[in-house]
């Protein structure tokens, strides 16, 4: 199957998430091969990173997506930390600063783009101006409807100077949220994670919805598609992901830069050092 096809989102197509599977179990019921295969797919993510850093005419940046819970840190953890930190950065974005917020609503992502051969991970991202925005009227709607064109122009920019753009919304069900707020409550280790929003955002799903349906169909192009995994199975998550992760960057047909020295004199000498030690 052509996972990066099957879950894109066609510009211009109409999306129904309360239609959209969570679970996708037609498609792979075997935990244990998407797991072996899921770690297979991290190696090859791991060398076409380098191959990116190397060759240095492109950057990728990554945008997720998701609602409370929906399984960002856990796609940055399981999919992306085959990536090299040194040329990979991570980005999260909570409420703007004093300072974020007397600029525009895209300057703070803007200067966290990627450079030429990085990749940056946007956990949310300039989306949150079209959802939270929307749904708790923090803006006016002839403001936030101007947005979606804004985002479309500003992407476009950035796929013009070699941004390679991949966006994920990881797409959970109500019953699958409130379950992994329980584990939240219930384990030590997750109980930071908890917060008063968690509970008082689930009033707002439906809306929420219509947010992210608007958002996905509006700005998914071809220089910067939107992917709508099913997340309520966290291997198949991250398994799709990695796949069409693959799959994008495989199309790139990144090379290797030629050598800029002279390998004939480089080995010459090597073998004048090397014959050096062997004589002593």
């Amino acid at each position: 199957m052509d996972y990066y096809q099957h879950f894109r989102v066609s510009p211009g197509s109409k999306l129904n998430l309360d239609k959209f599977d969570a679970t996708c179990k037609d498609l792979h019921d075997d935990r244990k091969a998407a797991e072996e295969e899921t770690l297979k797919l991290r190696e090859r993510i791991r060398e076409l990173q380098y191959q990116l850093y190397a060759e240095r005419k492109r950057s990728v940046l990554i945008c997720l997506q998701g609602r409370d819970a929906a399984g960002k840190d856990g796609t940055i953890r399981h999919v992306f930390r085959a990536m090299n930190p040194q040329g990979c950065r991570v980005y999260s974005f909570k409420v703007p600063s004093k300072i974020e917020a007397e600029h525009d609503y895209l300057w703070r992502h803007h200067r966290v783009t990627p450079g030429l051969g990085h990749v940056a991970i946007f956990n949310r991202s300039h989306y949150e101006e079209v959802l939270v925005v929307r749904v708790h009227n923090l803006v006016p709607k002839d403001v936030w409807k101007k947005r979606f064109d804004e985002i479309n122009q500003f992407e476009k920019m950035l796929a013009n100077n070699g941004t390679h753009i991949l966006k994920f919304y990881l797409h959970i069900d109500p019953e699958e949220q409130l379950e992994r707020f329980k584990k939240r409550l219930d384990s030590p280790a997750k109980q930071w994670k908890i917060s008063d929003a968690d509970y008082s955002e689930r009033i707002y799903w439906d809306d929420y919805t219509k947010a992210y349906e608007d958002a996905l169909t509006k700005c998914s192009t071809d220089h910067a598609p939107w992917f709508t995994i099913p997340s309520n199975r966290k291997w198949f998550r991250n398994y799709v992901v990695a796949k069409i992760m693959v799959s994008a960057l495989e199309s790139l047909n990144m090379s290797y830069p030629e050598t800029s020295v002279d390998l004939a004199e480089i080995r010459r000498l090597y073998h004048e050092e090397k014959q050096k030690e062997d004589d002593s």
